[in-house]
């Protein structure tokens, strides 16, 4: 169980969201552990008693996500309300705690699976496992980082932004990474060998992660080889692919597809229609907000934008489109496919981008980086203009 605890207290401070050692986690077998037994767990141990839960992860979030979830926190009333394609699926809304009195937590994390405390922190929690508590613990983070830079451009626009928003802002900003750089090569293609398509999508996958272009570990990444499409499985962890890709024929002879990324079909669409090889799927933060920020007026979308909007917009040369995850009407398979473009790709409006390649994930990978470092400083511009 050690083991487990610095596993996922070292991709909390990889990824920026906790600072080192700070990361409280508990987890219930024969008895409940947790990897630093302090005051704050025997407090937070009653919610073992009650709930459906077998790990707890509670955390002050790192700067930035600091300053950005205590302001919305403070702000938003009883529930964070974010508008990411994440949120909507499986977190609905972010509920809000006034203080960590155990009875009302207890309240809340049984129709949620977390809660925020202003100034205190985060709880999540998981009925599986501690990867559970981790994901939860990201999402929040990812989607209070999109929200609250999205709504202060959307103020900015409308010119009332307050000075409590402001200096919020100011303070984000600041504490924000640096931005990518693309000096990373990756296995050079064509890949002739199952054993090469695999090394290259876990080396890929690693290399998405380490550089943010993903929420927690979300997102998909497939390779065609010869007439079998590659993907990773859903639900799977990009930065650890070891034996979670499934390997899918285009004839769909095998059910391995039962188990594969819940973005296959559009996976296996965007193959047929452009020629590529290899796909990567992300969701970088600011060409996440980007895509959201859309000054059409008197659209007759409003509130199912993320469903069917008739405008296909563009960002840094990007395309931005509507669509679900699935084979619905509104299905990615039917909207990325006719928009995606070598060297560019496609942004999908409130969820990630989706790059392409015709040998290995070299370009995929760099144009996603390139992509959302553009947005990034396109974001900015935006704001000072």
């Amino acid at each position: 169980m050690t083991s487990m605890f610095k596993h996922f207290e070292t991709k909390l401070t990889s990824a920026g969201l906790v600072e080192k050692g700070a990361a409280l986690f508990g987890f219930l077998d024969a008895r409940l552990e947790w990897n630093h037994p302090d005051r704050e767990a025997e407090k937070l141990g009653v919610l073992f008693q009650n709930l459906n839960i077998n790990s707890l992860l509670f955390a002050q979030p790192a700067e930035p996500y600091a300053t950005i979830i205590n302001y919305l926190a403070l702000t938003e009333g009883e529930a964070i309300q974010p508008r990411d394609c994440e949120t909507r699926t499986f977190l609905h809304d972010l509920p809000i705690a006034p203080d960590p009195d155990p009875a009302r937590l207890e309240f809340l994390l049984k129709r949620r699976k977390g809660v925020i405390v202003p100034h205190y922190g985060i709880i999540t929690t998981g009925t599986v496992s501690i990867e559970q508590a981790y994901v939860t613990f990201s999402s929040f983070c990812f989607a209070c980082f999109v929200k609250f830079f999205g709504d202060y451009l959307r103020d900015v626009r409308r010119g009332n932004t307050s000075a409590q928003q402001k200096a919020a802002y100011e303070k984000a900003s600041a504490g924000l990474r640096p931005l990518g750089t693309d000096n990373v090569a990756l296995l050079p293609g064509p890949f002739h060998t199952e054993a090469e398509v695999l090394q290259a999508m876990e080396e890929a996958g690693r290399q998405v992660v380490a550089h943010g272009l993903v929420d927690s570990y979300f997102g998909n990444i497939s390779c065609l080889l010869g007439t079998v499409l590659y993907i990773s499985q859903t639900g799977s962890s990009l930065d650890h692919l070891g034996g979670c890709i499934d390997p899918c024929p285009l004839d769909d002879s095998s059910c391995a597809g039962l188990t594969a990324s819940s973005e296959l079909s559009a996976h296996m669409r965007i193959i047929a229609e452009t020629g590529a090889r290899t796909i990567l799927h992300g969701h970088p933060p600011f060409a996440v907000i980007l895509s959201m920020d859309c000054e059409v007026e008197d659209c007759d979308c409003a509130g199912t934008c993320h469903l069917k909007c008739p405008h296909t917009r563009m960002v840094c040369g990007t395309p931005i489109v509507a669509g679900e995850v699935g084979t619905g009407p509104h299905g990615l398979c039917h909207t990325v496919p006719k928009v995606i473009r070598e060297g560019t790709g496609a942004i999908v409006y409130g969820h990630g981008l989706f790059t392409i390649g015709q040998k290995d994930f070299n370009v995929p990978f760099q144009r996603l980086l390139a992509v959302e470092n553009a947005c990034r400083r396109e974001y900015f511009k935006r704001v000072s203009t």
